[in-house]
């Protein structure tokens, strides 16, 4: 019987991360980022907008993952020559 991958899936990792990364952006682009920040970057907030698509990246590869799982045959399942 084939079981799904969960947490052992590439994408949930990868989402996880980019989730992480992408909250610490967002807070550091709302809270900590001044007036001369935004003058070296022509008055774009960086963090804050790298931030957001970090985390709209992250909840399009956990609705990935949760849509279309990897499946995992077990051993009975193979066929050997």
């Amino acid at each position: 019987m084939a079981r799904k991958a969960g947490l052992f899936d590439l994408r949930l990792v990868i989402a996880v991360l980019f989730a992480l990364y992408g909250v610490v952006l967002v807070v550091v682009g709302l809270g900590f980022t001044d007036e001369s920040d935004l003058a070296k970057a022509d008055g774009l907030n960086i963090n804050l907008w790298s931030g957001i698509g970090m985390v709209v990246l992250a909840a399009a590869f956990a609705a990935w993952a949760t849509l279309r799982p990897v499946i995992v045959p077990d051993q009975g399942d193979q066929r050997r020559p």
